[in-house]
């Protein structure tokens, strides 16, 4: 049997450059999954994702525009054309088909995705996000964030940023992980983590868009999440007709890599599971 690598590779998709990892299922394939970072993160965060995925299920983890090493192109980013960006990747590589596992930033695409082209995408797994916009409140924090991270740079964004989305103990003990978020945030450049922050404020509601959801779902969150509230994930799960919702425990908003044994068998549980 063939050695099962994590390759990366760059393509010319629109007026960008993405940059992806790929791993190649080495039996009959049946499945690929694509991974979704959130914000400010990249591909690298869904490694040990990857790792773990079984032989017939190829998975490829992207760079969002302006991330990790894709390029910013024109640099005016919303939801609506990180998802864009995503279907013309999908038909580069001729995939007509692919399951969606986003994080974060990476659920609000998938859920866009979903409006946009429901045919291609052969179910979700969406993590410690939601269907609802910022509210008022909400526009006004991304707003005083950017006016931080240009008047002080990246630096304690990056501080405050890890105290937000980790648990205690993860920042204890876990300190791979806390490194590969701060390099991750540090590789982002100021104008693509402002550009990120007004694509996050003006989001759309995607309510309306969950009752029609007919693939399967599987719901994500982890019981210590500071930023997801248990709510609105409560209320996706009760919206969405096949959907499964699972907590897992001593976890933050990262659960993949905060817990990654525990997130990757509900992961591929899941992905076994799609017919």
């Amino acid at each position: 049997m063939a050695e099962r690598v994590i390759k990366s590779f760059k393509t010319k998709v629109e007026d960008i450059n993405i940059s992806y990892y790929i791993k190649k299922a080495t039996e009959t394939e049946e499945k690929t999954v694509i991974f979704l970072h959130g914000f400010p993160f990249n591909k690298n965060s869904w490694k040990f994702q990857l790792e773990s995925l079984e032989d017939n299920v190829t998975g490829i983890a992207i760079d969002i525009r302006g991330h990790g090493l894709s390029t910013s192109g024109h640099g005016f980013f919303s939801i609506d054309v990180f998802a864009k960006d995503l279907e013309a990747f999908m038909d580069k590589l001729e995939l007509e088909k692919a399951i969606l596992c986003g994080v974060s930033m990476g659920g609000y695409i998938a859920l866009r995705a979903y409006a946009l082209f429901p045919h291609k995408i052969a179910g979700l797994i969406l993590s410690d996000t939601h269907h609802r916009p910022d509210d008022n409140a909400g526009k006004q924090k991304r707003f005083d964030s950017i006016q931080a991270v240009l008047r002080y740079g990246r630096r304690p964004f990056a501080i405050a940023f890890i105290d937000n989305i980790f648990t205690k103990k993860t920042i204890q003990e876990g300190a791979y992980v806390v490194e590969l978020i701060k390099s991750s945030i540090r590789r982002n450049s100021i104008n693509s983590i402002c550009a990120t922050q007004l694509a996050l404020a003006s989001r759309m509601d995607s309510t309306d868009i969950l009752p029609k959801i007919d693939v399967p779902v599987l719901l994500i969150r982890g019981a210590e999440d500071k930023i997801t509230p248990k709510e609105l994930m409560l209320e996706m799960h009760t919206k969405i007709k096949d959907s499964k919702y699972v907590e897992i425990p001593n976890t933050g908003h990262l659960p993949n890599l905060e817990a990654p044994l525990s997130f990757n068998r509900e992961m591929n549980d899941f992905i076994l599971g799609l017919k």
